[in-house]
């Protein structure tokens, strides 16, 4: 099992969305590489991510940039869908050079390169979400995201 970050606005959308896909193990909310002290509950600098463990006998980290890039708008800075603020801007994290590199390339390979805000860091810091933000949208299917419900909804079995 490999771990990888994915940061693309509301982090409710982003885990329903990954927790679906073919070869994803486990997803959780969190937030990852901020600034502050989140003793107090405050998360300067912190981008909205969720923790993806995945199998990579079934699924490559290639194919799993292909499905976040269905869900982001990948030219915006700090900004998806309603969602505006340094906490909603796009990113992919990782402990693990292989998976930073595999991410660039991903990226570099693409006609729009130049255009794309995605940032691509080291792991730095990760802080788990609240229980209340697990699994939101499968809890309360209602809520707001800002992935369209087509999209959210494509992988479910």
């Amino acid at each position: 099992m490999e771990e990888v970050y994915f940061a693309g606005g509301c982090l409710w959308g982003v885990q329903e969305f990954m927790r679906h896909l073919p070869g994803v193990i486990s997803t959780e909310a969190g937030r990852a590489n901020g600034s502050s002290n989140t003793t107090k509950g405050e998360y300067d600098g912190y981008a909205e991510c969720v923790r993806t463990q995945f199998d990579p006998e079934q699924v490559s980290l290639d194919r799993l940039m292909d499905y976040f890039f269905e869900i982001i708008d990948p030219y915006s800075v700090n900004k998806q869908g309603e969602d505006v603020g340094e906490k909603y801007r796009t990113g992919v994290y990782s402990a693990q050079k292989k998976h930073l590199e595999t991410a660039k390339a991903y990226i570099s390979r693409r006609s729009d390169a130049d255009k794309i805000a995605v940032e691509v860091l080291p792991l730095r810091n990760y802080v788990k979400s609240d229980d209340e933000h697990q699994d939101r949208l499968t809890l309360h299917p209602n809520d707001y995201c800002h992935i369209p419900l087509d999209i959210l909804h494509k992988y479910k079995c």
